[in-house]
């Protein structure tokens, strides 16, 4: 595509519109200053320099399809030389040296295609299948917009596997909350090119399910990642292709949320997850193309700002999981992405933000951030699982590059396990955390419970299963209640008020920070067996990362059991788990009843 292809297209597309745009109109050359050519042109260079190492290396890609059933990247690799070939700012415009790479990744692609799907590890998968299509769709969209005659055999290839995906989608299953949406955007596009009804009712019956939008932004699953990676990019398919302009709304509010959770470096907290990213760190470049269509089409001068500030971090980095060179195609199938962004404005930098659904407070000031974190699924479910927020930190605290990643606390009281709120509210000048923790001893089965053969049912008595008959017995309990209020102080500085009533035992609060700093303070000491973990005796102690530092304490002694440990419960100790973050650590120990103050600043 050259540059009067996008003049033409990129002025076609208004501020606020609520329709698909016409991307065939022309206008006039007067429309030419909405080009953004600087940065149309940072994306080509960086989609030349990834073509050329994709013409050396794209064998690996075919190799990872053939030998475990996995397409994705072989798609991309496709959609990339894909990107160089048509457009005519690139080097490899029509190059010929592109021509026998990209018909062998085609083919590949369309000899591990079985009844329309490729395998990922799950016998046929439509979700991870839909991931290539979605990419192969644009893929095609580009090569037959370009038309060029050497690409035609090409086109084909691509052709009979879409139209070979199309069925298989329209009727697979899937398992995860946003993989509706993925296969959707899917189908949408081979439906708006080879129509068909069926295509047309899953897309609706899937739909008519109700976009899972919480109030505050976030979608069910709460996942940054997956909000940047699938849920955000597939409804805005089915916005421009399915002619579902509604669904730009929800992609707006996401990226509105998402502006409160962003932090100074770039990351993005995730403690709130109900995926895989709770417990990992998260980088804001895959909502760039987002920030800057949503910026485009609404004049946002807050996304503008994001989506600037993500153009001045990409260069020359991978940028995030998806390399900077793969970029170019996604603004070449949508032109308008390459208008000049609205003048930008500074987004939120000093709040307070309280998002009840996901039981998260965010607050910044600066270059300083918190994060208050109470929303855990495990007091409703008491259960450790895939796809439910269990991540027990509860207080996070960033000075710069003094980063405190985690705050846990964990009682030894009957093996349950971790601190995990069942609560976070506003109280005074603070928030309050609580929970409160129940272990069970149990007493003979009352006479007509009793069985002579002793085969009772295998239950749960919320720890451990045995062939018991748990719910029919008597009961005597033991209960721990934790109540912690956490204020901020001023200039930087928190106090976390932990107090623990109830049953005695031990505990540990444990303090986690990013490595790369050095940790000091006389009332430190190393704890056995326990590589880059400390115990805080007496006094305070600090974390510093050249000029920033995060002071904390004090010190509680010795008390509690020796020597310091951490105890995750038997959720994760019967499996050989472990739940312990990676970084330097710093315990805290005592026993309950107890009330204690940490301080930070």
């Amino acid at each position: 595509m050259g540059r009067r292809a996008f003049l033409a297209t990129t002025t076609a597309t208004t501020v606020g519109i609520t329709e698909v745009p016409d991307m065939t109109t022309s206008v006039a050359d007067a429309a030419e200053p909405q080009l953004d050519a600087d940065f149309l042109e940072f994306l080509t260079t960086a989609a030349d320099a990834r073509a050329a190492a994709l013409l050396t290396g794209y064998q690996a890609h075919i190799t990872e399809l053939r030998e475990r059933g996995r397409a994705r990247s072989t798609a991309r690799a496709l959609r990339t030389l894909t990107s160089t070939y048509v457009h005519e700012g690139s080097a490899h415009h029509h190059s010929a040296e592109l021509l026998a790479p990209m018909a062998e990744l085609a083919e590949a692609l369309a000899g591990e295609q079985e009844d329309g799907l490729w395998d990922h590890g799950a016998d046929g998968s439509p979700p991870d299948t839909a991931f290539s299509i979605v990419d192969l769709n644009l893929t095609y969209h580009l090569l037959d917009e370009d038309g060029h005659r050497p690409t035609a055999a090409l086109r084909g290839a691509i052709e009979r596997v879409l139209r070979a995906a199309g069925p298989a989608l329209a009727t697979g299953g899937l398992h995860t909350a946003n993989h509706r949406w993925l296969v959707c955007a899917a189908l949408a596009r081979i439906h708006r090119r080879w129509p068909h009804p069926s295509y047309r009712r899953r897309i609706d019956d899937w739909l008519a399910e109700g976009i899972d939008q919480l109030p505050g932004g976030e979608y069910s699953e709460r996942s940054p990642t997956y909000s940047a990676v699938v849920t955000n990019p597939a409804l805005l398919v089915l916005a421009r292709h399915h002619g579902r302009a509604d669904l730009y709304e929800n992609v707006r509010a996401n990226l509105a949320a998402t502006l409160y959770v962003i932090e100074p470096n770039g990351e993005v907290e995730s403690v709130h997850s109900r995926r895989q990213d709770q417990t990992a760190l998260r980088y804001l470049p895959e909502f760039w193309m987002q920030y800057r269509e949503l910026a485009i089409r609404y004049g946002d001068r807050r996304f503008a700002a994001v989506a600037r500030l993500l153009r001045e971090r990409g260069a020359g980095q991978t940028f995030g999981e998806t390399p900077l060179g793969e970029r170019l195609a996604q603004v070449l199938d949508q032109p308008e992405l390459a208008r000049r962004l609205p003048e930008p404005a500074e987004p939120p930098t000093d709040f307070e933000h309280h998002d009840a659904d996901c039981g998260l407070v965010r607050v910044r000031r600066g270059a300083r951030t918190a994060s208050i974190f109470g929303g855990t699924d495990f007091p409703d479910v008491r259960a450790i699982s895939s796809g439910l927020s269990t991540n027990p930190t509860f207080f996070k605290l960033r000075k710069g590059a003094a980063i405190l990643d985690s705050v846990r606390l964990a009682p030894q009281f009957f093996s349950l396990g971790h601190f995990r709120a069942e609560g976070l509210e506003r109280t005074g000048d603070g928030w309050r955390l609580h929970a409160e923790m129940r272990g069970t001893w149990h007493h003979p089965l009352p006479r007509a419970h009793r069985r002579e053969d002793g085969a009772y049912p295998l239950t749960d008595d919320g720890r451990f299963w045995s062939a018991m008959d748990f719910p029919h017995r008597p009961k005597e309990y033991r209960t721990l209640r934790t109540e912690i209020l956490v204020k901020e102080t001023g200039d930087g500085a928190w106090d976390l008020h932990v107090g623990l009533s109830g049953a005695a035992c031990p505990f540990a609060l444990e303090l986690c920070f990013r490595r790369g700093g050095t940790l000091s303070g006389d009332g430190l000491e190393p704890v056995g067996g326990s590589p880059d973990t400390y115990q805080l005796v007496t006094g305070e102690a600090s974390y510093t990362v050249g000029d920033d530092r995060i002071t904390f304490g004090p010190g509680n002694g010795k008390g509690g059991r020796q020597p310091a440990v951490v105890d995750a419960g038997e959720r994760y100790s019967w499996m050989n788990g472990a739940l312990v973050p990676d970084g330097v650590r710093v315990l805290i120990t005592g026993r309950s009843p107890l009330s204690y103050r940490l301080g930070l600043r």
